[in-house]
């Protein structure tokens, strides 16, 4: 086994009606003045997003938002969100969404704080010292940001995608309500199913030594996907397997399936974000795509 650290500081709010404590753990981390993140319409239309603010005005907190969010998130809107920040003195910000408002939120915080252009970071040409404090209300099980260290964003010159880790953007919080997740395509579902998936699968298949503790509960969270993934196939509403997901998708991408093994292959990850840079393609059916060749070339490397 390898040697390894696990940092896990966001505190998940979990369960039914969960997005109601919004405001009030907002409030728990110091925060005044609040940059609300999204995506599309369908935030508004479930009036999710009416039940964020009235929870923020309830603790008497500014807001401003931000909405535009889209898969492959866009720096155009990063950038966007920086000007935003600064110009409105915002020291919190709270991504109401999937991966996308997560993941442009996280360089949004970057952005706001540090000088200079914030892809640089994603460039990897410097570092940044800190990040405004992020928090999420989930909407979506897929790409585990609301645990994890990492964002990835699409520089629209090129149409470059670059994913980018640091610990100072992981969340403060994460609220999951297994319910928020059931209006969402069975497309997208089923996307998301496969990029936790993989997400465990990059960590579990390597050779580079590993863990039984850590591999037993890897494929215990392998199987739970697989299995609840076929019920919302049949069941779409169904809030058990929801909750089985939504949960799976933040083990799956918080190092917990990493620890003592050596760290993860991820060239799966590397060359699906080329793909979705270039096609615009859902992350987890890139993934989906180019897996299984993957598998294939490098399988009899480590049988065991």
């Amino acid at each position: 086994m390898h040697n390894f650290q696990y940092y896990t500081p966001t505190k998940v709010v979990f369960g039914k009606d969960t997005e109601k404590q919004t405001g009030s753990l907002v409030k728990e981390q110091g925060g005044k003045k609040v940059l609300i993140h999204y995506g599309g319409g369908s935030v508004i239309r479930s009036g999710l997003l009416d039940r964020v603010k009235a929870s923020l005005a309830a603790e008497h907190m500014d807001f401003v938002e931000l909405g535009g969010a889209v898969p492959n998130p866009r720096l155009g809107l990063v950038y966007e969100g920086i000007e935003l920040c600064k110009k409105e003195g915002v020291d919190f910000i709270l991504a109401v969404g999937g991966g996308s408002a997560i993941d442009s939120a996280k360089a949004i915080g970057y952005g706001a704080v540090n000088e200079g252009d914030v892809w640089d970071f994603y460039d990897y040409k410097r570092q940044p010292s800190r990040c405004l404090p992020i928090g999420v209300v989930l909407t979506i099980a897929a790409t585990g940001s609301e645990m994890s260290d990492s964002s990835v964003i699409t520089k629209e010159d090129g149409w470059i995608k670059r994913g980018y880790s640091n610990d100072l953007s992981r969340p403060k919080f994460a609220v999951m309500n297994p319910d928020l997740t059931k209006t969402l395509p069975d497309y997208q579902t089923a996307c998301g199913c496969t990029d936790i998936l993989m997400h465990t699968m990059e960590r579990y298949f390597t050779n580079g030594g590993n863990m039984e503790i850590t591999d037993s509960m890897a494929e215990a969270l392998m199987r739970t996907v697989i299995k609840n993934a076929k019920i919302l196939a049949e069941d779409p509403l169904n809030y058990d397997a929801r909750a089985e997901i939504l949960w799976a998708g933040s083990l799956s991408h918080n190092g917990l399936t990493g620890c003592g093994n050596a760290g993860g292959d991820f060239a799966s990850h590397a060359l699906e974000h080329e793909i979705g840079g270039l096609f615009d393609v859902a992350h987890g059916a890139g993934l989906a795509a180019i897996w299984g060749s993957w598998a294939r070339y490098v399988y009899q490397n480590c049988l065991p």
